[in-house]
């Protein structure tokens, strides 16, 4: 259901998400700009006087490209110019979805912004027809424009007062046909590429809000650590101090710059207590993980065992915009700035921190550069906060990059056993345990920071995605007092990565080629499609060098599927360079296929890191790396020498697209290594 705000601007708004009561008799506030002033829990799209079009958006833009999917989308319904189209990020609401995350913002958003702009564009067209006096269906739109018969041309802007006082347009307000789309499905460059390469976008360490105070903050050296006291004289002495406070987190300095307060944080000295994992390392989290995976039961009678256990380690998520966050809180009222993922949640945990009403509270969110399930959490939105209501002073807290990797969210260390089953050559049974860390931030610290949870749960993905018999699966968990997240692909980043490499190894035990093998074995039309997509296009089965191989893995999720196949160099075991990387992906209606094969690109990435190097490893309770020159993200120079996507155009419901591809590139990545090598690496990353 779509609605007309009665407004001097047409403005349209549609729900989202939720249950919206009708707008009608609200009203906007008309600038020469932008118009702002509708409903919460609306998607609003708004036309100005000077034939801007403006989609106040209720998602994050982190780099993902969900600003340019929908603009396209509104311009391909309106038959607007992109150039003319702006989408600025809405605050956070008091009702419907601004949650970004789970691959779904093209899913969730594409219904609505179509209808939004379709609906937009017949109010246009008859407010057109009202003024020329001619039958509303002779007239057609372009260019942010309606077109009469005898080319004249005016702007949708001229139209807007007439517009938003039609009720019943005389031309169809239904989305076009795919068959008719001119905008969606065509490769686009992002509306923002050129801004953010000349640095015109602004990150929240760019704003200048509320002339808030550079802040960082001095913390522990182990995780959960605690300030058992403090002297700061040396540190208040030193030029453009402001402010020295104690938070639960360590202790924050607020200055004139960042340079001074950086100085003032190292003059600081601290006692620390240390942290309820004080005592543990690596060994005893991969010893407790390994007790919790639960048994898989007993194999079906007659059929042989292919049996394996895998590893994966903790991982950061190290967006290259470091956490910033902006706020200013006052006696009855609170102003926050940054990128967040969750903005509703976001205010009302900011509220109860500061003890103010969440109506309190503005949340303004910022476009992010990075994030890969970072910004869900508020880590920082919620200390600067803190810092300012103490300080009594504006705050810009910036968390360095030793700060997010020692101290920040992680996706959890995992477990995984799997035992294929075989009779006559094929798989009559597939079992999957795994365990993995759990967090228990906050609970587990006054039990010494560890418990142990073996209660058994359906896993999160599991081999259903072929014909393997009877499938089973169960899930166990080791509690650590630790500041876990959910990191790009959650679960089935190692859950279906454990698998693939699985399905590797039981199509070599039958003798089988794993293309072949999987072929055979796939349960889906579309997932096979992609196989053999990447399977031609990367030519697989050709004669390699000694040290090099070609591997390949499928992954189904969020409505869409994806395979990769993949060719490392791998000569040199212990530095191996993936070369190639060739992914295909059905995703039903690819809104911006650029788009599309930009976020493959970056799932490529993760595969590679993930298995080949990046990871961090637990000391005493404390992460050991604390920046990109030891926790070892793939750099330009460990990225594929050619990547190339195809896209198969199949139509339909967009599906999801952001996390897709890590599963798949992940499996892919070690399938290779251990074709290169002829070993089985079950330990990931491999360096580790």
């Amino acid at each position: 259901m779509v609605y007309t705000l009665a407004a001097s601007t047409l403005t349209v708004a549609a729900p989202l998400g939720c249950d919206a009561p009708a707008a009608e008799g609200a009203t906007a506030r008309r600038s020469d700009v932008v118009v702002t002033g509708t409903d919460d829990e609306m998607l609003v799209l708004e036309i100005t006087r000077d034939n801007k079009v403006v989609v106040r958006l209720p998602r994050v833009e982190v780099g993902q490209g969900v600003t340019t999917a929908v603009a396209m989308m509104i311009a391909e319904e309106l038959d607007a110019r992109l150039t003319d189209i702006d989408i600025p990020l809405a605050e956070a609401r008091t009702r419907g979805n601004q949650f970004t995350g789970g691959s779904n913002s093209v899913s969730s958003l594409y219904g609505p912004a179509r209808n939004l702009a379709a609906t937009a564009r017949a109010r246009l067209v008859t407010a057109a027809a009202q003024r020329w006096r001619l039958p509303a269906r002779v007239l057609r739109t372009r260019d942010t424009m309606v077109v009469a018969p005898d080319g004249r041309t005016a702007t949708f802007g001229s139209f807007t007062e007439t517009a938003a006082r039609v009720r019943r347009p005389r031309v169809s307000s239904k989305p076009k046909p795919a068959s008719r789309h001119q905008v969606i499905g065509h490769p686009t460059t992002r509306i923002d590429a050129r801004d953010i390469v000349t640095g015109r976008v602004r990150y929240t360490g760019d704003l200048s809000a509320a002339a808030a105070k550079p802040t960082v903050v001095a913390r522990p050296p182990t995780l959960g650590g605690k300030v058992a006291s403090v002297d700061d004289r040396a540190a208040r002495a030193l030029p453009g101090v402001l402010e020295v406070v104690r938070i639960p987190g360590g202790v924050a300095v607020v200055a004139e710059s960042f340079h001074y307060a950086f100085e003032a944080r190292d003059a600081l000295k601290i006692t620390w207590s240390p942290g309820p994992l004080a005592e543990l390392s690596d060994a005893a989290i991969r010893s407790r993980l390994r007790a919790a995976v639960p048994p898989l039961g007993r194999p079906p009678r007659g059929s042989a065992q292919l049996e394996e256990r895998f590893e994966f380690a903790f991982v950061g998520h190290a967006p290259m915009e470091v956490l910033t966050a902006v706020a200013d809180v006052r006696a009855r009222r609170a102003e926050i700035w940054f990128s967040s993922q969750s903005p509703m949640g976001a205010r009302e945990d900011i509220a109860s921190a500061v003890g103010l009403p969440s109506s309190a509270v503005r949340v303004h969110v910022v476009r992010g550069g990075g994030s890969f399930g970072r910004r869900l959490n508020h880590d920082a939105a919620m200390e600067a906060a803190l810092i300012s209501k103490k300080a009594r002073l504006p705050v810009k807290l910036m968390w360095s990059r030793a700060d997010d990797i020692k101290h920040g969210r992680m996706r959890p260390a995992f477990q995984h056993r799997i035992r294929v089953s075989h009779a006559q050559g094929r798989v009559v049974a597939f079992a999957h345990a795994t365990a993995s860390v759990s967090e228990a931030w906050e609970g587990a610290a006054a039990q010494g920071g560890i418990a142990a949870s073996a209660a058994s749960s359906p896993l999160p993905s599991d081999s259903g995605l072929y014909n393997f018999g009877k499938l089973s699966g169960d899930s166990g968990s080791v509690e650590l007092a630790m500041p876990l997240g959910a990191w790009r692909s959650v679960d089935s980043g190692t859950v279906r990565t454990a698998e693939e490499i699985v399905v590797d190894e039981i199509a070599r035990t039958l003798g089988k080629d794993p293309v072949a093998f999987r072929r055979t074995t796939l349960r889906g039309k579309s997932v096979r499609a992609v196989l053999d997509k990447v399977a031609t296009a990367g030519h697989w089965g050709r004669t390699m060098p000694a040290g090099q191989a070609q591997g390949v893995a499928v992954h189904e999720e969020y409505g869409s599927c994806v395979a990769c196949l993949v060719e490392i160099d791998a000569a040199d075991p212990k530095n191996p360079r993936v070369t190639k990387v060739v992914m295909a992906a059905d995703v039903g209606t690819a809104v911006n296929p650029r788009g599309l094969e930009a976020q493959l690109m970056g799932t490529a990435v993760d595969g590679i890191s993930t298995i080949l190097r990046a990871g961090l490893h637990i000391d005493r309770g404390a992460v050991c790396e604390g920046s990109y020159a030891d926790f070892r993200w793939a750099r330009q120079r460990h990225a594929p020498l050619h990547f190339e996507a195809h896209i198969l155009p199949t139509g339909g419901e967009p599906g999801g697209a952001g996390e897709l591809g890590v599963p798949a590139a992940a499996g892919a990545v070690a399938n290779a290594y251990a074709r290169a090598t002829g070993t089985k690496p079950r330990r990931f990353p491999l360096n580790f």
